[in-house]
C-alpha cells in the first residue's frame, strides 16, 4: 500500500498539484507558439519519455514489462482514449476557440467523472455532489465570461472548438475512472508512465500521418528559447508532475469524485496566474465568481462530515 492509500489527505495534496498544473497548461502552451496538434505531439512523447525514467529510478516501479505483458489491450485502449485522443482534442480546441472558452468546457472533467464512476462502479452521485458541481460549474462560466485572459484569446470557429473542448473533458474524466483499477493493481508511477508514454507515440504517429508533422525530440533546443523553454515546463510540470500527481492522486483517494472536485479551482488558478504575469486587476464579479467555485469544492466534503457525525 503507497503513502498515499494510507493517508488520504496525502492523495488529495497530490490531487491538488495536479491541479495547478492543469491550471497553468494554457499559459505555457501559448507561449510556445505550436499549432495544437503539433504540441501535443511534443508535450506528451517528451512527457512519456520523462515519465518512463522517472518509473526506471524508482524502486519498486521499474517493471514495465509486465503490465504491458497480462493486459496489453487495456493499457493501448485506455491510452489512445485517454491520451492520445483526449489531449488532442485539448490542445487543438485552442486554434478554434479562446482559452477561456476551451478553460469552462474542460473544467466539466468532474461531472464526467462522477458520472463515470457512477455507471462502472456503481457508486454514488450524490444529490449534495449533483448541486455543488452545478454550483461550481456555474461559478467557472461566470469568471470565465467576465473576460479574463484575452489576451491569450486566439480567434477561429468558436463551435468547433468548444465541441473538442468537451470531447477533452469526456476522454479524459471516463480515462481518469477506468484506470484506476489498474492502478491499484501495479501501482500509480508505472501506469502513468506506461499511458502517458503509449498515448505520445499514438499522438506522434497521428500528427505524423494525419498533418505531416512529424516531430523530432531531438531538434528541441534548435527552436528558439522563449518556445523551448515554455516547452520544458510544459513537459516536465504541466505533463510529468501534473499526469502523476493527478491520475495517481485521484486512484488513492478514498472518494473519486469528491477529489475531481478539485478540478474545478483550475480556472481559479489560472485567474490568479492572468492577474499576477498580465497584471490585470481583479474586479468584484471575479472575486464572487471565484468564492461561489471554492465554497462549492470545499462545502461537500464539509458537509459529509457533518452528517456523518450527527
Amino acid at each position: 500500500m503507497s503513502l498515499w492509500n494510507r493517508f488520504p489527505s496525502i492523495a488529495y495534496l497530490a490531487v491538488f498539484i495536479g491541479v495547478l498544473g492543469h491550471g497553468s497548461s494554457e499559459f505555457a502552451a501559448v507561449v510556445t507558439g505550436m499549432a495544437g496538434p503539433e504540441l501535443s505531439s511534443w508535450r506528451f512523447l517528451l512527457g512519456g519519455i520523462g515519465l518512463v525514467l522517472l518509473s526506471l529510478v524508482t524502486p519498486g516501479s521499474r517493471d514495465l514489462i509486465t503490465p504491458l505483458r497480462e493486459i496489453p489491450v487495456r493499457i493501448v485502449m485506455l491510452s489512445i482514449a485517454g491520451v492520445t485522443v483526449g489531449y488532442l482534442f485539448f490542445h487543438w480546441a485552442l486554434d478554434y476557440a479562446t482559452v477561456p472558452q476551451v478553460a469552462t468546457m474542460v473544467t466539466a472533467v468532474p461531472i464526467i467523472v462522477g458520472l463515470t464512476n457512477r455507471y462502472l462502479h456503481k457508486e454514488p452521485f450524490t444529490p449534495l455532489k449533483i448541486i455543488t458541481g452545478a454550483a461550481a460549474l456555474f461559478g467557472v462560466a461566470l469568471l470565465l465570461t467576465d473576460g479574463y485572459l484575452l489576451d491569450l484569446a486566439k480567434g477561429g470557429s468558436t463551435f468547433i472548438g468548444v465541441l473538442m473542448a468537451l470531447a477533452c473533458a469526456i476522454f479524459v474524466g471516463g480515462f481518469t475512472v477506468a484506470v484506476k483499477p489498474i492502478i491499484i493493481r501495479y501501482g500509480a508511477l508505472r501506469i502513468t508512465s506506461l499511458t502517458t508514454l503509449v498515448g505520445g507515440i499514438g499522438l506522434w504517429l497521428l500528427v505524423g500521418v494525419a498533418w505531416g508533422d512529424w516531430v523530432n525530440p531531438a531538434t528541441l533546443l534548435e527552436r528558439p528559447t522563449e518556445q523551448w523553454s515554455a516547452m520544458l515546463v510544459l513537459v516536465l510540470f504541466n505533463t510529468v508532475i501534473t499526469q502523476f500527481c493527478w491520475i495517481g492522486g485521484l486512484a488513492a483517494v478514498p472518494d473519486i469524485t469528491r477529489g475531481s472536485y478539485l478540478f474545478f479551482l483550475k480556472p481559479v488558478i489560472a485567474a490568479l496566474l492572468t492577474w499576477y504575469f498580465l497584471s490585470q486587476p481583479v474586479t468584484g464579479f471575479q472575486l464572487t465568481a471565484m468564492l461561489i467555485i471554492c465554497s462549492a469544492v470545499f462545502i461537500e466534503p464539509v458537509w459529509s462530515k457533518i452528517r456523518s457525525s450527527h
